[in-house]
C-alpha cells in the first residue's frame, strides 16, 4: 500500500500548475508579440510590387464587371499610423501625412500614376475594437 499524500504535498502540486500555466500564458504572448512585430516589420518594409500597375489593372477591371466603382486595396492596424488613426478617423485633410511603411509608399504611388488617371483614394477606420481605432482600409475609388 502507498503512502497517502499530505496536505504539503497538494499544495506543492497545485503550485507547479499554477506556474506551468503562467509559462504557458507567458510564452504565448511573447510568442504573439514576436509574430505582431514580425508583421509590424515586414509592412514597414515592405514596397509596391513592380507589377502593380497590372494588379490594379486586374482589380479594378473585377470590380467593374461586378458593378462596383471601387476596390479594397489592403488593410493595416492604425497603431502604424504615426498619430493612431486619428487624422484619418477625423477626416482630416493632412491624414495623408499621417501614413508609414507600405501604406506611404502605396499613397506616393497613387498620387504619381493613378491620381492623373482619375482615380481617387479613400481611406476608412473598419473597425473599434473596445472603442479605440482597430484596421484602417485604403480603397481606390473611380
Amino acid at each position: 500500500m502507498g503512502e497517502l499524500l499530505r496536505p504539503q504535498d497538494l499544495k506543492k502540486i497545485a503550485e507547479d500548475m499554477d506556474m506551468a500555466k503562467a509559462r504557458e500564458g507567458l510564452d504565448s504572448m511573447k510568442k504573439r508579440e514576436e509574430q505582431e512585430s514580425a508583421l509590424r516589420d515586414a509592412f514597414m518594409h515592405r514596397e509596391v510590387h513592380p507589377e502593380a500597375a497590372e494588379r490594379v489593372n486586374a482589380a479594378v477591371r473585377r470590380a467593374a464587371a461586378n458593378g462596383l466603382n471601387d476596390v479594397q486595396v489592403f488593410t493595416f492596424p492604425a497603431s502604424y499610423c504615426n498619430d493612431g488613426g486619428r487624422r484619418i478617423n477625423n477626416a482630416e485633410a493632412d491624414w495623408p501625412s499621417s501614413l508609414e511603411g507600405f501604406a506611404k509608399r502605396a499613397y506616393e504611388y497613387y498620387e504619381k500614376e493613378l491620381r492623373p488617371l482619375g482615380y481617387k483614394v479613400q481611406v476608412r477606420v473598419l473597425s473599434f475594437p473596445g472603442g479605440m481605432i482597430g484596421e484602417i482600409g485604403l480603397f481606390l475609388r473611380w
